[in-house]
């Protein structure tokens, strides 16, 4: 427990609409809420309001320059703003700001943590130098033993550092008991969704890496005919890729049935309208917020078999894991959850919530995180 009010600094690139961010806003609110000062420095975005609700206050910075000059510039801005602001500890959230972040520690003294939010590939000795600095905190945060494993296999990180803190969900907000018809309605309506017809959710920013044109194929092989695909999350200026989609769903004839509707705040009105929630990623995801999420909303959720989701499901009670980049397979697992009568996928949503509300709930993960904090300032 620390007692006296005490500054924190966040940094990160920008307050954009990824699970880091959720996260450094939830972790905003807890420092805000137990009397703390919290700063985030980093270039804005759109998520910045949200933030400010939570009680952080946003630091202007260029901290997304993936620059050498200009981030040993900002290491030179962090370092002024810790001494002006008199801040007590910085913890950073990705890779670029962190070298900034750790330079300016180094000078100041100040205590150093990382959540390593991602898997980070490694291609090269300068991509590994690169990634390295996520490990170089006072204490290193991984977001699931799978990356706590990837942790040790790269760098050797010693134990006392370690610590694993899963995400945490709102179970709050995503309730299913809160949710009102008329969202519902006004969600399907502009979506162009039939409510009788079965509804398939990939939640996620489109990037091939996210699978969704693995559902897409799984679509144009599953028996049940009228299930429909909808796919939410922003492309990020990724016009190409979304081009891919649109002519892949026209190739295989499921056109009619797909629906790329960008990005939506309203995440649990959109996995309430679904009756099976999609992972589909081929490379394995750091945790799969949204994977928690589904299943804090009672919905039956089908996830590719690595990284976060194999810890997060419960296969076969909680959920079905599905090989990687196998759209026969995907397409099987979907066709036998909406063949599931409806009385047991109501029983499958109340163990699913449970599960979350024991393992992986926002509370849990903010208590954790201000317990690391205490480890280096008490």
């Amino acid at each position: 427990m620390i007692e006296r009010p005490i500054t924190i600094l966040h940094v990160l690139p920008k307050l954009d609409t990824g699970g880091a961010e959720r996260v450094v806003i939830e972790i905003s609110e807890a420092i805000h809420a137990t009397g703390h000062k919290v700063l985030i420095a980093c270039a804005g975005g759109p998520l910045s309001a949200v933030a400010r609700r939570a009680g952080a206050e946003i630091i202007e910075m260029p901290l997304d320059t993936k620059s050498p000059f200009k981030m040993r510039r900002n290491a030179k801005r962090l370092k002024k703003l810790i001494a002006e602001r008199d801040v007590q500890l910085v913890h950073a959230h990705s890779r670029a700001p962190a070298w900034s972040a750790w330079w300016a520690t180094q000078a100041t003294g100040t205590p150093f943590v990382t959540t390593y939010h991602g898997s980070y590939g490694e291609k090269s000795v300068l991509k590994r130098r690169y990634n390295s600095v996520m490990a170089k905190g006072d204490r290193v945060i991984a977001v699931s033993d799978f990356i706590a494993g990837l942790i040790r296999t790269r760098y050797g990180t010693a134990e006392e550092k370690l610590r694993v803190i899963h995400g945490g969900v709102n179970l709050g907000k995503f309730d299913p008991g809160t949710m009102v018809a008329e969202v519902l309605y006004r969600v399907a309506r502009n979506w162009a969704v039939d409510l009788v017809e079965p509804v398939i959710l990939l939640p996620g920013r489109l990037t091939s890496w996210k699978g969704q044109k693995i559902l897409i194929q799984a679509l144009a092989r599953m028996k049940h005919r009228d299930a429909v695909a909808i796919f939410v999350g922003s492309a990020q200026g990724r016009l190409d890729y979304v081009g891919e989609l649109v002519a892949l769903a026209e190739r295989l004839g499921v056109e009619q049935r797909v629906r790329l509707v960008g990005h939506t705040e309203d995440i649990p009105a959109a996995m309430m309208l679904a009756d099976v929630v999609v992972n589909a990623s081929t490379a394995p995801e750091a945790f799969g917020r949204t994977i928690v999420e589904a299943q804090a909303m009672g919905r039956i959720v089908v996830a590719t078999d690595h990284g976060g989701a194999s810890e997060t499901i419960i296969a076969g009670e909680t959920g079905f894991l599905v090989p990687p980049g196998d759209p026969a397979a995907l397409a099987a697992i979907l066709d036998a959850a909406l063949d599931m009568p409806a009385d047991d996928r109501v029983l499958w949503g109340q163990r699913a919530r449970a599960h979350v509300a024991d393992h992986y709930s926002v509370a849990a993960m903010q208590n954790a995180v201000l317990d690391v904090y205490a480890e280096l300032l008490t």
